[in-house]
């Protein structure tokens, strides 16, 4: 059943960043050129996102677990490193350079197109090395 629910959750998920248009490299390429063509619209399904996450979060939090988990998995730093600012521009200019988001490409991939792939697989060797990186850090800590 779990496997079943995650599946309808993602399908949901692909659905409406196709609908939404965040899977569209020229939409959202579009929505960063504000000096040229801009297109607002994915202001829009951003906002609406996050109304319906704040709306979402008050509903479930009430809740004493997730229903597919034991235990909710919520962050608990609330402080800004460099990690998660250098992060943060990284994941942005990636977006703006590429047109994808990881959330809208992984649904793209349904499309076959090459560049998606591409996207997809730098992703991961990005994500990878990130791991590796973080890895070497924590090593060179422990023996200082």
């Amino acid at each position: 059943m779990r496997l079943v629910l995650s599946y309808l959750i993602g399908l949901v998920f692909g659905v409406g960043i196709s609908i939404s248009g965040m899977a569209n490299p020229a939409k959202v390429l579009n929505f960063f050129d504000v000096a040229g063509a801009w297109d607002p619209s994915l202001a829009f399904v951003m906002g609406g996102a996050l109304i319906v996450t704040a709306l979402g979060y008050r509903f479930v939090l009430k809740r004493p677990s997730p229903m597919l988990a034991t235990s909710f998995q919520l962050p608990t730093r609330r402080d800004l490193d460099m990690p998660l600012i250098g992060g943060s521009a990284v994941f942005g200019i990636g977006w703006g350079i590429a047109g994808f988001c990881p959330g809208g490409a992984l649904p793209a991939l349904g499309t076959g197109r090459s560049e998606v792939f591409i996207f997809v697989a730098a992703l991961l060797v990005g994500i990878i090395a990130a791991k590796a990186l973080q890895s070497m850090s924590l090593r060179t800590r422990k023996v200082a």
